[in-house]
């Protein structure tokens, strides 16, 4: 463990940014889910929603360095590649 002060603050920092990364990370993959699972009810609707929701959520973790912005472009391209088969 950590003596100095300012080594104790960047701990509690880091602490801190993990449980934000994780969180934003869980809610890409929720949204994800949400996508594939409108995709194989063939709900127009739900997807558009589905696919705005995610891509608005990947494009938010990618400006925050959560998540590589050229690896949301990928995923962002393949859910509009697989909702626009339905």
């Amino acid at each position: 463990m950590a003596n100095h002060k300012s080594a104790l603050k960047r701990h509690r920092q880091s602490l801190k940014a993990r449980e934000r990364n994780r969180m934003m990370k869980t809610r890409v993959k929720n949204a994800t889910k949400a996508l594939h699972a409108a995709i194989e009810s063939h709900d127009n609707e739900a997807v558009a929603n589905a696919l705005k929701n995610v891509t608005s959520i990947l494009d938010k973790a990618a400006s925050k360095k959560i998540v590589h912005w050229r690896t949301a472009a990928r995923k962002i391209s393949r859910l509009s590649v697989a909702s626009n088969k339905i």
